[in-house]
C-alpha cells in the first residue's frame, strides 16, 4: 500500500475509529450502570433477590453478540407495537440498535465482576462497619463498593477491551465503523490485506492506550486507598 492511498483513506479510519470509540463508550458506562444494581442483587443471600439478575445474566452471557445484535436489529422490526411505539426512531437505527444490545450484552458481564469483588471484600472490613453501628445500606455505599471497585478494576478493564474488539460485529448492520469502513475501503481499493491491517493497528492502539488508562487509574486507587490508612 502506497503511502498516497493511506494518506487518502486515513481520514476515513479516524472516523471509522472514533464511531467505534463512541459505542465502546457509551455502551461500557451505560453497562456498568446498569450492572451495578445486578450485580448487587446477585450477590444477595435470598434467592428471589438473585433469581431474576441471574436469568438475565444467564441470558446474555450465554448468547452470541451478534445472534442479540440481530434479534434487537432485524427480531425488533417484526413487532407492530415496536413500530407504532415511540422508541422506533431509535430502534430502527442501526447505531442506536448497536448501543443498546452492547450495553444489555456487556452489563451481563460486568455484573458479575461486580459481584465477584463484592464477594471477595473481606469480611473482618464488614464487620468492622457494623460493629460502629454502620446500617447495611451505609455499609454497602461506603466499605463495600468502594473495596469492590479496587478489586474488580482488573476484569472490568478486560471487558472493556473486550467490547472494543467485540464492536467490530457491529459493521454487520451497516454501521461503518473501523471494522465496517475498512471493509468499505477494501472494496473500493481492492487492497484488502493493507485496509484490514491499518484497521488492526489502529485496534491495537486504542487498546494500548486504554490499557495504560487502566493501570494508570488503578495505581491511583491503590495510592488513594494506602493515604486513606
Amino acid at each position: 500500500m502506497t503511502w498516497e492511498i493511506f494518506i487518502k483513506w486515513l481520514p476515513s479510519f479516524l472516523d471509522g475509529a472514533w464511531l467505534t470509540l463512541q459505542l465502546v463508550g457509551i455502551s461500557v458506562i451505560a453497562g456498568l450502570i446498569l450492572a451495578l444494581p445486578l450485580g448487587i442483587a446477585r450477590s444477595s443471600r435470598h434467592f428471589p433477590v438473585r433469581a431474576l439478575p441471574y436469568a438475565y445474566i444467564f441470558f446474555f452471557r450465554g448468547t452470541p453478540l451478534l445472534v442479540q445484535l440481530f434479534l434487537v436489529y432485524y427480531g425488533l422490526a417484526q413487532f407492530e407495537l415496536v413500530r407504532q411505539s415511540a422508541l422506533w426512531p431509535y430502534l430502527r437505527d442501526p447505531y442506536w440498535c448497536a448501543i443498546l444490545t452492547m450495553t444489555l450484552h456487556t452489563a451481563a458481564y460486568i455484573a458479575e465482576i461486580i459481584r465477584g469483588a463484592i464477594q471477595n471484600v473481606p469480611p473482618g472490613e464488614v464487620e468492622a462497619a457494623r460493629a460502629l453501628g454502620m446500617s447495611r445500606s451505609r455499609t454497602l455505599w461506603h466499605i463495600i463498593l468502594p473495596r469492590a471497585t479496587r478489586i474488580g478494576l482488573p476484569a472490568y478493564s478486560n471487558e472493556v477491551i473486550l467490547m472494543l474488539k467485540a464492536s467490530a460485529l457491529a459493521s454487520t448492520i451497516t454501521l461503518l465503523e473501523l471494522t465496517g469502513m475498512a471493509r468499505k475501503i477494501a472494496a473500493r481499493t481492492y487492497l484488502h490485506e493493507e485496509m484490514f491491517l491499518t484497521a488492526g493497528l489502529i485496534y491495537l492502539v486504542i487498546a494500548f492506550i486504554l490499557m495504560q488508562g487502566f493501570k494508570l487509574l488503578e495505581r491511583w486507587l491503590r495510592v488513594d486507598a494506602c493515604q486513606g490508612r
